[in-house]
């Protein structure tokens, strides 16, 4: 009986973001407070100048964002807090889709590619954040 409540229980809406959440606070705190990319730098120049604290500060933000994304989905039936670790997880990566494009078309052209990935992230996020979880196998029409 406990094997079907958990199968009950498994979303994989919260499951995403778990798992991107976690992988925001990891690039967060890895890849722009411990090892900022040259790439990266240069390509958020135009924005880190106009922050305290630059890249570091940016780097809290998305270890913020991904730890409340994480959180938002390990509670379960609470799609209000659900969708706040959805918008969680589309502020950083958009913000990059933006600050990379815009510099991407002024002062640093190699900063189209991650542009680009960052602009589909984004979109991706928001595109899952509207599905709905599968129903369970017994409420699923039988395929013919």
């Amino acid at each position: 009986m406990r094997g079907v409540a958990a199968r009950r229980r498994f979303s994989h809406r919260r499951a995403f973001l778990i798992v991107l959440g976690l992988g925001w606070a990891g690039y967060g705190g890895l890849g722009i407070i411990g090892q900022p990319r040259y790439g990266t730098a240069r390509g958020l120049a135009d924005l880190t100048r106009h922050i305290p604290g630059g890249l570091d500060t940016l780097g809290w933000m998305w270890v913020a964002c991904g730890l409340l994304a994480a959180l938002a989905g390990l509670l379960v039936n609470c799609p209000r807090v659900q969708a706040l670790g959805y918008v969680a997880l589309s502020v950083p990566a958009g913000l990059w889709a933006g600050v990379f494009s815009a510099a991407a078309a002024q002062t640093y052209p190699p900063a189209v590619g991650s542009a680009c990935g960052w602009g589909a992230f984004t979109i991706g996020v928001v595109l899952v954040s509207g599905m709905d979880d599968p129903p369970p196998p017994h409420l699923r029409k039988a395929v013919r």
